[in-house]
């Protein structure tokens, strides 16, 4: 990678891949990437997000399914909204069936 915002807009790429009604974790961006200790920067890539419409940041969320995202939004219960709009239940900040509903990056080659 040539600088943050270089590797920040490849996972603004990757993020647009998600289909609705399905989420993926920091970690399986930062590894699908080819950097797979950089799940904080996947982090840090989603919170400048906000300002791209096109970026659907509430499907990111952590390795066990938890909305760690969520006070990046413009309300508390936003990211939550949007998941349960596209039909995934929430329970206290944690997606149900996170396994089932998880994407992983790699589909992107199959």
């Amino acid at each position: 990678m040539s600088s943050n915002s270089d590797f920040f807009e490849q996972v603004w790429e990757v993020v647009r891949q998600i289909p609705p009604g399905r989420v993926t974790s920091y970690g399986a961006i930062a590894s699908f990437l080819g950097h797979p200790r950089s799940a904080r920067t996947v982090g840090y890539a989603m919170n400048a997000s906000h300002a791209f419409a096109d970026v659907p940041a509430h499907r990111v969320v952590n390795r066990n399914g938890l909305l760690s995202g969520k006070m990046h939004f413009s309300s508390p219960t936003e990211m939550e909204d949007q998941l349960k709009k596209e039909g995934l239940n929430i329970v206290d900040n944690q997606v149900v069936d996170f396994q089932n509903h998880f994407w992983n990056p790699e589909q992107l080659f199959k």
